[in-house]
């Protein structure tokens, strides 16, 4: 019987690498790995639904699968997950010191929707007690979904080709959350500064605390394709799984370091020690607070409107977290 031709759209990880190589092969699959950046993948996806599987931000999946028809179906695989307590970038005039300051300040952001500023919001909120209500936005470009917002959140758009960093280090805003450090704050601007300086030490203590790792993205399966072979979704999971046991065997060889980091031994190390063996978690288990933390951001945010369980998320049959080659779970 021939192998179902998939096209498959995701970003250059060393956790994908085996299926961008073709060491690894999923089931019943003729793979066409796409490798491309993740914010063409998601334009491309959400507008023109031009992909048969790809990876995908994890927001706007939620937002989609709210929806009486949604155009695809998730997979617990997370290509792209960050801490992002480093991300919050302050102008040092503002007299802004601590987290609880943020609130009744102007606060940028590239995406209102995107899920880094879900997860910066939801730590505003419940870490810092600043609800979305108590700041005036600023979104850097235009939203992917076009979603109508509850009419208490004050968002305005930055007049075209203006850069948020730049507004920033000029004043225009107070405050910046982000998924990259702003080119203000690279070239050194004395009016640009992490509210973080610490944020290393700041997000270890919160992981061990809420035992949340903030995922940004998963991957998904096109509509149609899924429901003419449900069984996609379970040879993807298990292929991506492999993948990333790969990329943990070639990484935990630090004889001859397969990644560019003087310390990369004592850095994987120090990962295991708080996260775990499986550092890099896939699957449910593993994810649950930090996939229920997302689900209750985006409904309190608006981006939904009712509050999704994770089961409204992902297809059932990789509901149930499998093994690695190891014995290990993912």
């Amino acid at each position: 019987m021939a192998k179902l031709r998939l096209n498959f759209a995701c970003g250059p990880y060393d956790r994908t690498e085996g299926l961008r190589d073709g060491s690894i092969q999923p089931d019943g699959i003729d793979l066409n790995y796409l490798n491309m950046q993740p914010a063409e993948i998601f334009w491309r996806m959400l507008q023109y639904n031009e992909f048969q599987a790809c990876e995908m931000s994890l927001s706007n999946t939620t937002t989609m699968r709210s929806l009486k028809d949604p155009p695809f179906v998730a997979i617990p695989v997370y290509p792209s997950r960050v801490f992002r307590h480093g991300y919050f970038f302050i102008n040092t005039t503002k007299g802004i010191e601590k987290g609880s300051d943020l609130k009744g300040k102007r606060g940028g952001v590239p995406e209102y929707s995107m899920t880094a500023a879900v997860y910066m919001r939801g730590v505003m909120q419940h870490e810092f007690g600043v609800k979305p209500t108590d700041v005036e936005w600023v979104q850097g470009r235009t939203d992917r979904l076009g979603r109508a917002l509850p009419s208490d959140i004050k968002l305005t758009q930055a007049p075209p080709g203006t850069e948020l960093g730049d507004m920033l280090e000029r004043g225009e805003i107070d405050f910046l959350i982000t998924a990259n450090n702003p080119l203000s704050f690279r070239r050194g601007s004395p009016k640009v500064r992490r509210l973080f300086p610490n944020y290393a030490e700041v997000e270890k203590e919160y992981y061990k605390r809420t035992k949340i790792y903030p995922i940004m993205h998963t991957v998904v399966i096109r509509k149609d394709v899924y429901e003419n072979d449900p069984w996609v979704a379970q040879s993807l999971y298990q292929a991506l799984s492999r993948a990333k046991d790969k990329c943990y065997r070639s990484l935990s060889d630090t004889g001859s370091p397969k990644a560019s980091f003087a310390w990369l031994q004592p850095m994987i190390e120090e990962e295991k020690a708080i996260i775990g063996e499986d550092w890099y978690p896939y699957g449910i288990e593993k994810n649950r607070p930090s996939l229920e933390a997302l689900l209750q951001y985006t409904h309190e945010h608006g981006l939904t409107d009712r509050r999704l369980k994770i089961e409204d998320l992902f297809a059932l049959s990789t509901m149930r977290d499998i093994p690695l080659g190891d014995g290990q779970h993912v």
